[in-house]
């Protein structure tokens, strides 16, 4: 999908260290108002995760069927606690990069490949592309029937403690999941995070902040949720406005 550019949507007050790379997309429900900044592809590390889900739930509703009580523990770990055997367990049944790709067709990302090694991790992908999935989750379009929306929302509400950082720093009710890893060539951090905020005013917003390049996760959590408090403010105050 693509997503207006609006000149009012900056981070100009956010200190971005060098080498460090940062892009957002962030929707106003409300309004419609849609705005991106910044470019490129990147590790999605544990935001996949959320595709992952996506992919097992469009693949058991071609199949007519529900998850059985293993896949739903799994799904339970791999999103609210960020469980990494429960992820990889999940991506074999959905087939692997293949299984993925193909949902993701379904879902309407475009600029989303799974890494070659198979990796999930290693998927890349851009703001864009995860805005268009959150629009899949937290909207109302064809690709995941409402039961299934209402499950990964239900998930991604739930973030254990410590795991709710990031876009939740631009509202006080928040959905999300969130991403980090530590890169062993450079030592440096990919930090993402994805999902719906609520803000004091009462504004909902889907939001997706991706960062690599950071000196450690500290840093990158506060780069992250400095962009998500930054554009939706913005947008926020666009749809105000317009």
């Amino acid at each position: 999908m693509d997503h207006d550019r609006m000149p009012g949507v900056r981070i100009g007050a956010l200190s971005v260290p060098d080498g460090v790379r940062v892009s957002v997309a962030v929707r106003d429900v409300g309004s419609a108002i849609a705005a991106t900044y910044g470019e490129g592809s990147f590790d999605t590390a544990s935001i996949v995760k959320v595709d992952i889900l996506a992919a097992l739930l469009v693949q058991a509703e071609d199949a007519g069927r529900g998850l059985t009580p293993q896949e739903r523990a799994a799904a339970d770990a791999m999103i609210r606690l960020s469980d990494n055997a429960a992820a990889t367990e999940l991506w074999r049944v959905i087939g692997g990069a293949d299984g993925l790709t193909a949902a993701h067709a379904r879902l309407g990302l475009v600029a989303t490949d799974p890494a070659p090694s198979g990796a999930w991790g290693l998927t890349r992908t851009t703001a864009g592309d995860r805005l268009t999935l959150l629009e899949a989750v937290f909207g109302a379009g064809p690709a995941l029937n409402a039961p299934s929306r209402t499950y990964i929302q239900d998930l991604m509400a739930r973030s254990a403690a410590g795991q709710d950082w990031g876009v939740s720093a631009a509202g006080p009710s928040y959905a999300l999941k969130n991403g980090w890893l530590p890169r062993t060539a450079t030592g440096l951090w990919v930090v993402n995070s994805t999902g719906r905020v609520t803000t004091e005013d009462g504004r909902t917003c889907l939001v997706a902040v991706l960062s690599d390049g950071n000196a450690d996760l500290a840093a990158g959590v506060s780069l992250v949720e400095a962009a998500a408090r930054a554009s939706v403010g913005a947008v926020s105050a666009a749809g105000r406005t317009s």
